[in-house]
Order: C-alpha cells, then structure tokens, then sequence
C-alpha cells in the first residue's frame, strides 16, 4: 500500500520549517523511526523520524524549501509491518481547530492545509466588515496555538482585526495587532524615513540583500515583541573577583577531568542558582490574563551562546542542586551541541531565568532583553583590574562588571539592586553561598 508522508507537528508554535537535508532517497528501505529529513526551526535543527516502514516510491521536497506542517514530504510504499499510516496523528491538530471556528469551512483550499499553520490571505477573503473584531458574547475564530500565543503577549483575542478566511485570526494578526499598538504610541515620523530609505537605497550606491535565516527572523520577532510589551529597566554593579579567579585557576583541572571547564559563566551560575532561591520573585512569571505572579519551584537557568547561526539559549535545568564541576561539565556539552546544530526543542525551553557572557568577546557593558515568559537576565562583561581603595591605599584588583535588567511589572528597583548586590558578594566572598546559598 502506498501512503503519503507529510510533515508532523514539530513543537508548539512552531508551523514552518526550513529543510537542511534530505536523509533518504527514492527506492531506499526506510523503518518506523528512521530519520528521514533534517529540517531547521527558529530555534534548533530536528531530525524529522518516519512513521512508516517501507519503500521510498517519491520524495516531494528539496534541501532548502521551506515547508509547513501538513505538508507532503515523501511517498511510502509500506511494508506489511506498519500498524497505522502516518496521516492518522495529524488529524486530531486539525478537528479542534474546525470545532472552535464556528464559521462554515472554507471548501478545498482548507483541506489543503493543515489548521495549525498560517491561514494565506488569498482563498476567499471576506468583506472588510466582517473582518472586524467580534462583538460581545461571539467566539472569534483562532486556533489554540493563535489564543496561547496572544495570552503570552498580553493581547485579548477579540480585539484582534482578523484577516484569514472568514474572518479568522492568524499569528501574523497578532503580531501586527502589538506592532500597530506600539507604533501608535510612537510619533509617525519616526517610522516613516526609515520605510522610505530601504526602497531607495540603490539609489546611493550597490547593495546586496541576504534572507533572514530561521534563528536570526525568530531572534528579530522575539526581541522585537519583548521591546513593544515589557517595560524593562536596567541595574548596573560591579564584582570584585581577584580571590575567585585565583581559585578558579587552582581547582580549573577537576573541572577539565570531569569533562567540563572552569569558566566564570559555570560559578556566576551556581551562584545565580543561589540567588533565585532567596529572590523567588526573579524565578516568576506574569499571567496578565489571570492578574497572577507564578512562582516556579524549580531552578532552570538559560545561557545564551554565541553561534554561527546567531544566538541561542539552550537550559541548564536544576542549578541549585548541582556543584560547579557538574554545572561546568553540563554548560560545556550544551555549547558545543549549540554550535554543532544538535539542541532539541526541549534542551532550549523551561528557563526561568538567563544569563549573557560577552566577557570572552570584550566590552565594558550592556543592556541585554528579557524575552519570553522570563522576568530578569543577567549580562556578564569582561573583568579588568582596577585600582580600588582597600585598607587605606589603592591595590590592584579584578573587577567584572555585571548588569541586570528586569520586568518592571513585577521588579522594582530596590528588589533589583538587592538581587545583584548579593550576587556580587556572593562571587566576592564564596563563603556566603554556604551561609545563605
């Protein structure tokens, strides 16, 4: 029997994907497991496994076509062996979909295409007026990753203008509704020139233009929400580490002999681990729609490394239980999978807190972005030895500064100068970790 393959469900949120390598070929033998595509996310490269055991009769895509869930991949001649086709997991994403718009379904064009991915503007568009918000007592048509995505912004659903079939609310409605809001607030000419001069840059001389690769579009949609939805205020100190990084120097071969490495970013993490369980409120969360702060009773710290591809933020989960060679050993496989495009979608998820070292690269400072259901991050620059004036006379001593910015919906100032204050003492002094840590 001959059964079509399509893309499955890859992650919440997730409807695209763009194809890095085409695993098999027609006429290879496949089985249930089997990777048979590579394809890259905004976040990370996922193997895509067959449902099917068979015989590849046809391949339907190619490396570098973006694809979209539901779409066909392969054509799978099956072996006697295969209990259910692959179409069958697909088909309760699309039903409540269909049961939440109470709108009739658009004929073919809707069958073509999965309900979780972007809805195009082009079959049947409805009449301006009835792409309007809904009234009062009215279900606004949108699916359930469309009504998760808008609580995480803040928006109410029905206050969205709607410009899919029927007048269905997408994410790139969404997305605009946040956008058109911040805009709004902002004086018009400031957006104007910058419109106008990307059409007429060639008039000043060549240029050549590059497509946004899956981490850098999602990079520039994250960052750009967190900027239009969260009011962020930054707090700046300074840690005196010349006692630390003598002992990180002295005790740095039991890391490398456990696999890991002694860096300042392992210890600021177990120190980080610390701080989150005395400052619980810096390891929450806000649930406008509920009017609620969630606390997490769990410690998972998300570290942002710096890639060929962009920058990513795979999670280290459970600091406060671990010592610092675990963490250093833990931080230094995670990195290197970064690097070599080998993160899942789970191994980049659950952080409720992060930290951005550029010490390694330079700088004296930043402002790093708190993005997505996080509250603080904590930005790292490289350490210099200054002259500071300690028992009545200057003296030499390494000092790295250290920036925290945070939701001021939920942190105020003093919380936040409190919180970066014990973690500079924290690295100063170690031994305030066995007090208090």
């Amino acid at each position: 029997m001959t059964t079509d393959y399509k893309l499955p469900e890859l992650g919440e949120n997730i409807v695209k994907a763009t194809i890095v390598g085409v695993l098999v070929g027609v006429g290879d033998e496949v089985t249930m497991g089997q990777g048979v595509l590579e394809v890259e996310t905004d976040k990370a490269v996922i193997e895509v496994p067959s449902e099917l055991a068979g015989t590849v009769s046809a391949v339907h895509v190619r490396e570098g076509q973006e694809i979209e869930i539901g779409q066909l991949l392969l054509t799978i001649e099956e072996s006697g062996t295969t209990a259910q086709p692959v179409a069958a997991p697909a088909k309760p994403a699309a039903e409540p979909v269909a049961k939440a718009d109470d709108a009739p379904t658009p004929p073919p064009a809707s069958e073509s295409k999965p309900a979780a991915a972007p809805e195009p503007v082009q079959p049947a568009p409805p009449p301006a007026s009835e792409s309007t918000p809904v009234s009062e007592g009215e279900l606004v048509a949108a699916a359930p990753s469309v009504r998760r995505f808008a609580r995480e912004l803040g928006v109410d659903v029905n206050d969205v203008k709607g410009t899919g079939p029927y007048g269905r609310v997408t994410m790139d409605d969404v997305k605009t509704h946040v956008r058109v809001g911040a805009s709004s607030a902002a004086p018009r000419s400031t957006a104007q020139p910058a419109a106008e001069s990307a059409g007429e840059m060639t008039k000043w001389g060549p240029v050549e233009r590059e497509k946004m690769s899956n981490v850098r579009r999602a990079t520039a949609r994250t960052m750009g929400q967190a900027w239009s939805t969260i009011p962020m205020v930054t707090q700046f100190d300074r840690a005196d580490i010349t006692d630390l990084e003598q002992m990180r120097k002295q005790y740095g071969p039991r890391a490398e002999a456990a696999g890991g490495k002694l860096t300042p970013t392992a210890i600021i993490l177990k120190v980080i681990g610390a701080a989150l369980k005395r400052f619980p409120k810096f390891n929450a969360s806000i649930d406008l729609e509920r009017e609620e702060i969630i606390y997490k009773h769990y410690v998972h710290v998300g570290v942002a490394v710096d890639t060929d591809r962009g920058l990513l933020v795979p999670v280290i989960r459970d600091v406060d239980k671990k010592n610092v060679i675990t963490l250093s050993a833990e931080l230094n496989a995670i990195a290197q999978k970064a690097r070599d495009r080998k993160l899942s979608l789970d191994e980049m998820q659950g952080a409720g807190f992060s930290i951005s070292n550029l010490g390694g690269i330079g700088g004296t400072n930043f402002t790093p972005l708190v993005s997505g259901s996080e509250v603080a991050i904590l930005g790292v620059a490289r350490g210099s030895t200054e002259p500071v004036w300690m028992d009545g006379q200057f003296q030499p001593r390494l000092m790295m500064p250290l920036s925290l910015t945070y939701d001021h919906r939920l942190i105020d100032g003093a919380d936040g100068a409190r919180f970066l204050r014990w973690v500079c003492e924290a690295l100063e002094k170690p031994f305030v970790l066995m007090l208090e840590g």
